[in-house]
């Protein structure tokens, strides 16, 4: 009899648990988006609050204005920002890499919100004329239904330019640390799509490589579907075949799959077609791998003639301005570090030659933009005999580097002297990273894609978690940001470099 009561105990509460869990998993992007409005707004009503008590303090110190001057116009912000937050796609489910497109959303959103507000303010203040007979006069009745009752004269706009400043920073603040929680939640299986690929071949393969970097897309990979019968049970790099285009319908409803990718760009269009009605049939969402896709991967722009769509190439390059904005901040941050570490310099100096003999700097030989050659700075850190044009070391216990080696590259300080190539024109703060000869040498035409930009200290793979593979490994975080780079995207790389550098996660 106890027995049964512990059983029944235990049943009851771990049925809870599952059906929470169970509602979580079907109504994850809901319930995450309807968490994401409430923290934004919280976090705008914050800013607004701060902007109010900063503002005050700054501009008539001891004389802080009362808050019911700023309430209506805190409101006001917060219904401005928000609807300007949804309309830049910030409350999309679908993530780009690192989510950099989401805090490049924050900055041009904050800015187009701040210009809305002054415009809102200017139009919907009290009115003070009469609704006098005419063919206008709706109109100032209707201007009394929607304007705002505050007192223009009593607001500040140091106070308002505060306010919008502190915006920008919290909503990009909050948005990292949530990305970084849906980002462990994915990782732990909360929340992840169940999806098939269908089709084995490279293009799956890629899709296959794309979920796994990026995994706040939410997708949980159940395996591959093949054209090919004898395919079934086959291993495909991380996932395994599970049928033909035969069992799809048992597929899909046997592991509760919510997505399907087609991935056959070289198949014939009226076999494609049959796949996608069947799986309209079935009530799952798909997903196309359009033929050209490499083409389609690159910035291109679709014109129309007539009905006919066609596609041209679009500017890639940044322009005059974009590169004069790069060069002035490569200029100023390179001497400002500089200027901070020199203390580091001599310190490093004295333990790299205490340690082993040999130069303090290591000088080799790299690949720059438009695959011109230059010798690249860095720290020695590894034994003078055992250094060379080798891969990088993959763990802290590779015998080629030194004890002062191992902590210069853990919190990427042998990278420091790097930043004489950046002032010399050589290298940028943000670029793809220089890459050995050698290993140019086998670039195909999508690797050289990476020699159209000026290679970087820190970029996209410096701050991803897939930092301890090979660079050649993970060219797709240097593609995109060769395809996607502006002055914008340069300031939030070195943000979040610092954080990365901060936490230790540097090179072995």
């Amino acid at each position: 009899m106890a027995d049964d009561l512990a059983d029944s105990a235990a049943s009851s509460s771990v049925a809870p648990m599952s059906l929470a869990g169970t509602l979580v998993r079907r109504h994850f992007e809901p319930l995450t988006l309807t968490a994401q409005v409430l923290l934004d707004l919280c976090v705008l009503l914050g800013a607004c609050w701060l902007g109010w008590w900063a503002g005050a303090l700054i501009d008539v110190p001891g004389a802080i204005p009362p808050v019911t001057s700023y309430e209506k116009l805190w409101y006001l912000t917060s219904a401005v920002c928000l609807v300007t937050f949804h309309a830049f796609g910030m409350y999309s489910p679908v993530k780009s890499l690192l989510n950099v497109e989401e805090f490049k959303a924050i900055a041009k959103s904050t800015v187009v919100s701040f210009l809305v507000l002054f415009t809102l303010i200017a139009f919907l203040r009290v009115t003070k004329q009469q609704p006098a007979d005419g063919v206008f006069a709706w109109l100032v009745r209707l201007h009394r239904l929607v304007d705002v009752e505050f007192s223009v004269e009593q607001v500040s706009r140091l106070t308002v330019l505060i306010t919008f400043v502190l915006i920008w920073f919290l909503t990009t603040v909050s948005r990292f640390c949530t990305f970084k929680l849906i980002q462990w939640l994915h990782r732990h299986g909360i929340g992840n799509r169940n999806v098939l690929i269908i089709g084995t071949g490279t293009t799956g393969r890629w899709l296959e490589r794309k979920f796994v970097i990026v995994p706040t897309l939410g997708l949980r990979l159940i395996g591959f579907v093949s054209e090919s019968p004898g395919d079934v049970g086959k291993r495909v790099d991380r996932a395994d075949v599970l049928g033909s285009l035969d069992d799809l319908d048992d597929l899909v409803r046997a592991h509760k799959v919510s997505e399907v990718f087609v991935a056959l760009p070289e198949a014939d269009e009226g076999h494609v077609l049959g796949i996608i009605e069947r799986l309209e049939r079935l009530g799952v969402t798909y997903r196309v791998v359009p033929r050209f896709y490499h083409l389609m991967g690159q910035r291109v722009r679709i014109e129309n003639l007539d009905s006919i769509p066609l596609i041209t190439s679009a500017e890639r390059d940044p322009g005059l301005i974009g590169l004069f904005g790069k060069r002035v901040l490569d200029i100023v941050g390179a001497s400002f570090v500089l200027l901070c570490t020199a203390p580091l310099f001599l310190i490093a100096a004295i333990l790299i030659r205490r340690e082993s003999p040999g130069p303090v700097f290591f000088v080799q030989n790299r690949i720059g933009k438009d695959g011109r050659s230059f010798p690249m700075l860095k720290f020695r850190t590894m034994y003078t005999h055992l250094s060379g044009d080798a891969l990088k070391p993959k763990d802290h216990h590779d015998p080629r580097v030194t004890n002062s080696g191992r902590f210069l590259r853990r919190y990427s300080l042998d990278e420091l002297p790097q930043f004489f190539n950046v002032l010399r024109g050589e290298m940028s703060i943000v670029g793809p990273r220089p890459e050995m000869k050698f290993i140019v040498d086998n670039y195909g035409p999508l690797e050289r894609e990476r020699l159209r930009a000026k290679p970087g200290i820190t970029g996209l793979w410096q701050i991803s978690y897939h930092r301890s593979a090979a660079i050649h490994e993970n060219l797709d975080y240097d593609i995109y940001y060769v395809e996607n780079r502006s002055l914008l995207l340069d300031v939030l790389i070195i943000f979040l470099t610092v954080f990365a550098v901060a936490k230790g996660t540097g090179a072995h």
